[in-house]
């Protein structure tokens, strides 16, 4: 995987094995996605938009209809392997975190020729084997069905206080709970920073819940000791580079939103990421 100066903005609003709600999530973001790129085509004054407005694809997956999910996961690979081989940028976003796991499929394929690390930032571990956990694919333990090697995995910003670190150790080569980084972000930030240095590719893993619910009110499952929305970017700050191949978000659930703030926020998170990738002056080697 190279970069290049398109980015493909992917639209799955995918919500089985999950909450309803999240599918209406992502069918809400491809519309106000859509009513930005149309907002900045009408502007006659230059801004800063300019930078992406041409290089912009757009596609929405309708899913809907019985055979769009019979089929789910090997359609979501087939459209994320053709951005990944134009080399395109992937902006990913699915309903529930299981509509990602595509994603992860096609970064296993890339193990054998590619150092690819995933940076998560979520505020569950999805490897759960608990007693009242199904063993069968749900967006809970998605990552232990990944079709392939499973790629090298940074989290950042879990609340879990259940699963021993050995287990979790399988999975994820770093982690970084909310309560660490509510004392001191700052290893976890020098951390990624040099994981992120390290790898050939870097792909960005945004679960909504991995925000502090007083910041970010919609999502199905909140959890306390989230992240703040600055310290996420200063994590995206710590990943960023030309290497960073794509950026997927999940689990919005607009239903439990308040006056809009949620959605203001990924919007505006979508387009600093659309700017950090095609500002030049502001893409570090």
């Amino acid at each position: 995987m190279k970069t290049s100066a398109q980015t493909s903005a992917l639209f799955f609003p995918f919500d089985l094995f999950g909450h309803s709600g999240t599918r209406r999530g992502a069918e809400l973001l491809a519309d106000a996605f859509q009513e930005m790129l149309a907002d900045n085509k009408r502007e006659k004054l230059p801004t800063r938009s300019r930078a992406y407005a041409a290089k912009v694809r757009f596609e929405e997956f309708p899913l809907d209809t019985p055979d769009s999910y019979r089929t789910w996961r090997a359609d979501a690979r087939a459209a994320i392997r053709a951005v990944w081989d134009r080399d395109d940028f992937l902006l990913w976003v699915s309903g529930n975190h299981l509509g990602v796991l595509p994603a992860y499929d096609e970064l296993a394929s890339e193990l054998a020729s590619r150092n690819v690390l995933v940076l998560q930032l979520d505020a569950h571990l999805d490897i759960y084997n608990l007693a009242d956990c199904t063993a069968e694919l749900s967006h809970g333990n998605f990552l232990m069905h990944v079709d392939g090697r499973l790629p090298p995995i940074v989290n950042v910003g879990h609340r879990e206080l259940l699963l021993t670190p050995q287990y979790i150790a399988k999975y994820y080569r770093q982690t970084f709970s909310g309560a660490e980084l509510a004392l001191d972000p700052e290893p976890a930030l020098l951390a990624v920073q040099e994981a992120c240095a390290d790898a050939e590719a870097v792909f960005l893993d945004i679960d909504c819940d991995v925000f502090d619910p007083a910041y970010f009110p919609a999502v199905v499952h909140p959890v306390p000791m989230g992240l703040s929305p600055q310290l996420l970017v200063r994590f995206l700050e710590a990943a960023w580079s030309p290497r960073v191949v794509g950026c997927a978000f999940s689990e919005f659930d607009p239903a439990r939103d308040r006056n809009d703030v949620s959605l203001s926020t990924l919007m505006w998170l979508i387009e600093y990421l659309l700017l950090r990738r095609h500002e030049r002056s502001r893409n570090r080697p």
